[in-house]
């Protein structure tokens, strides 16, 4: 047995921090999953959608001060403090970043929705999914290899959203011609991309936990 399953074995199973991060991996899925629906219903018909989001980001943000204040009362934590501090900050990160397209969307009465907007919503969905699923994996660290390999499918999907990104800048100025339209369209799309490169950034924390409990 190594030194990090017998340390696993003394600590006592942690009843605080792996419920916190289920919640806010779970939040992240409905919050994605409304953008993602919100993307494919008419104007009028989006501003609903558009409130959930503004409360689901802000249920992150509770569900990261949380954690943190949990971290500031427990002496031992199921791993690194700074591992847990950068996981559910990363995965707030997330969130704020759908929410700011969702917000983008709503400001600049963005109209009609583009193949490319939908593809990164889908594209954010499918990551924030991934997530989801290896944050439920660090439990028991009993299935590392589901870990790193949701870890491998965000990175994926990120290399995607870059690839559509920048398809639908390109045909923004290939053939948008009203300046207004090209500032909002391309603002929504940045911050969509940027969303997975944050998705990215919650699967490089999640990747060198499973290394140290390899």
């Amino acid at each position: 047995m190594s030194l990090n399953s017998i340390f696993q074995f003394l600590v006592p199973k942690d009843k605080k921090f792996f419920p916190l991060f289920e919640e806010a991996s779970t939040n992240l899925i409905e919050l994605a999953s409304n953008l993602h629906e919100a993307v494919n219903l008419p104007l009028k018909e989006r501003e609903v959608l558009f409130q959930k989001i503004d409360k689901l980001e802000q249920r992150g943000e509770d569900i990261t001060r949380q954690t943190n204040l949990e971290l500031s009362r427990n002496f031992i934590t199921p791993f690194d403090r700074e591992d847990i501090h950068s996981l559910i900050t990363s995965i707030d990160n997330v969130a704020d970043n759908l929410q700011g397209a969702a917000s983008r969307m709503r400001l600049y009465q963005v109209d009609k929705i583009t193949k490319s907007i939908r593809k990164l919503t889908e594209i954010n969905l499918e990551a924030c999914q991934n997530i989801d699923a290896a944050v439920k994996e660090l439990k028991n660290f009993k299935n590392i290899k589901n870990i790193t390999e949701a870890c491998a499918r965000i990175s994926k999907l990120e290399n995607k959203s870059d690839n559509v990104y920048n398809k639908a800048v390109f045909e923004i100025f290939e053939n948008e011609t009203d300046a207004k339209n090209i500032i909002k369209y391309k603002e929504v799309l940045s911050v969509l991309e940027t969303a997975t490169d944050k998705c990215k950034s919650v699967a490089g924390v999640l990747e060198s936990i499973a290394v140290k409990h390899s």
